[in-house]
């Protein structure tokens, strides 16, 4: 089959011998999530799912980083905006908890895609995966990491929990309370041995590496491929999975009413985003998980 590409402000889209790859194109912003940049993401999914040619889509993103999260650079600007008197007629802006959680939830039903659609979908992860990348790449059906990839959720220090909550699924309540409640990462190497990634390679064989899964389950009936995929999918549905994904938004929006969350706001103000960084991570080190084996 012939190879095409459509390309959007922020989501790239291509087909290839019946793989779909979508791209998020952030590269000078490491991919971070905003809504205009998920709404595309998941008009790009949706496209795929729809398409009689696909019948695997791969996630992946352009330059250094898989996605390094949300776009908070926007958001505080945002909300400085507004503090300053700025009008907005959304609830979209600052928000009431109940604001939160409905705006939380928008961003889940868009980040939820994946688990969603018929047609397996596998996360090419490289560089950065941290706090809403993960929200995104957990869930899709399979995850492959490069060995030096650095996954994990470094926002639970101060700014608030994922409001979308894979971790369990993938690793375990021990090890997820481990990952959440220090924020710390793990390289890829290691995320496979604790079932966080399916599976990881040295970076410079990671697309050969998941275009040999990718391509093998190509050449398969994708009926049969959804068929497989979904009924996993609704054991964990029955098991609860779709209910705590909205739960875990509502516990978002509680940690952002937190003295953590203020704190962190005002270190913001003063020191600007890079340094509040700083002063959130200085007590973890690298603050890179070395699990021992």
């Amino acid at each position: 089959m012939a190879k095409w590409m459509q390309s959007n402000d922020h989501v790239s889209f291509s087909v290839d011998a019946g793989v779909a790859t979508v791209r998020l194109n952030r590269p000078e912003r490491r991919n971070a999530l905003s809504f205009e940049l998920l709404k595309e993401y998941r008009n790009a999914l949706l496209e795929a799912d729809d398409l009689k040619s696909v019948s695997v889509v791969v996630v992946e993103g352009a330059g250094k980083d898989f996605c390094a999260g949300y776009d908070m650079k926007a958001s505080y600007a945002r909300y400085d905006g507004e503090s300053a008197g700025g009008e907005n007629p959304y609830r979209s802006g600052i928000a009431s908890y109940d604001d939160d959680a409905w705006k939380l939830e928008r961003y889940g039903e868009m980040l939820r895609t994946p688990f969603d659609i018929h047609k397996p979908v596998i996360a090419k992860i490289h560089g950065n995966c941290v706090a809403g990348g993960t929200d995104l790449a957990l869930y899709c059906d399979m995850l492959i990491a490069a060995d030096d990839a650095r996954i994990g959720f470094p926002a639970t220090r101060a700014m608030g929990s994922p409001p979308n909550h894979m971790w369990i699924y993938n690793v375990g309540p021990q090890w997820a309370k481990r990952f959440l409640l220090t924020g710390d990462v793990v390289l890829g190497k290691d995320a496979a041995k604790l079932g966080l990634v399916l599976s990881s390679a040295p970076a410079e064989e990671l697309d050969a590496e998941v275009a040999r899964l990718a391509s093998g389950m190509a050449s398969l009936d994708p009926e049969l491929l959804a068929c497989n995929k979904r009924i996993v999918n609704l054991a964990l549905e029955i098991g609860g999975a779709t209910v705590l994904q909205r739960l875990a938004a509502e516990m978002d929006a509680r940690a952002h009413l937190t003295r953590a969350k203020r704190d962190f706001d005002a270190d913001v103000k003063a020191l600007g985003l890079k340094g509040a960084f700083q002063k959130r991570d200085k007590p973890f080190g690298t603050g890179v998980v070395r699990p021992s084996w």
